[in-house]
């Protein structure tokens, strides 16, 4: 994996892998187990998805409240006079008639041929209150630009009320191949029914492979371990041809 370096212009914590806390926005320590309402930490794919990168963390005391009203964005926070260091106060702008500004002031480098994608951190997609902020994503060619000088996040809809809180995460950073340079084409048909054969044996197989984590949940959703125990049989494997 390409190597992350950072410098930072102000107070904060640095950015640091993705964390899940249970309990916490990732959920309840419920057991997968008949009568438990499901997490979100129970599916394996959201999971590993929510931890591939990093999260960036709100460093003021000030609480600032976004909201939509009469046509325009609202930013409500006690911010106090400027602290005369020669940065934007506050910190936040309203920019264009939806969206507003975050100047976080950060440099993210990573290796040649890599680049950095600012995303909604994954809280906000297991967020019943919906006041996790809403990062919009933007590409950034670390290799050669220096610094992100600001995040753009969309308003929230009326009624809505969007919050930023000391030491909780508002953005996801991710690290991906700065040009995609993807090649789309249909499978060869051998190929094709060699993962047909597969997902036909998997489905055959289900209840076997699942038989001791099968569980319903309270909303009567039937959920099984066959993802995470191949997964893990996955990852074992792929330990094992590394060493």
């Amino acid at each position: 994996m390409p190597v992350v370096k950072y410098r930072m212009h102000g107070r904060g914590a640095p950015p640091q892998p993705i964390q899940m806390p249970v309990p916490g926005w990732a959920g309840e320590p419920q057991p997968r187990a008949d009568g438990s309402h499901e997490q979100v930490w129970h599916c394996a794919p959201f999971s590993e998805s929510a931890r591939y990168g990093l999260e960036l963390l709100y460093p003021f005391d000030t609480e600032l409240r976004v909201t939509w009203a009469d046509g325009q964005v609202r930013l409500d926070g006690d911010w106090g006079p400027s602290p005369g260091d020669g940065k934007s106060w506050p910190p936040f702008r309203t920019f264009g008639e939806f969206y507003y500004s975050y100047q976080v002031l950060l440099d993210l480098k990573v290796e040649s041929g890599f680049a950095i994608r600012t995303e909604p951190h994954p809280r906000y997609y297991a967020d019943k209150t919906n006041s996790t902020p809403l990062a919009v994503p933007a590409l950034i060619r670390s290799e050669w630009w220096p610094m992100m000088f600001f995040m753009i996040f969309k308003a929230p809809p009326a009624g809505v009320t969007h919050v930023f809180r000391k030491d909780e995460p508002f953005a996801s950073i991710i690290v991906l191949p700065s040009e995609p340079n993807l090649d789309v084409r249909p499978m060869p048909e051998e190929e094709a029914a060699e993962r047909e054969l597969r997902a036909r044996q998997i489905h055959a197989t289900r209840e076997t492979l699942g038989m001791k984590t099968r569980w319903i949940s309270s909303t009567h959703t039937v959920f099984d371990g066959t993802y995470r125990h191949m997964l893990r049989v996955a990852k074992g494997l792929l330990r094992h041809d590394q060493e």
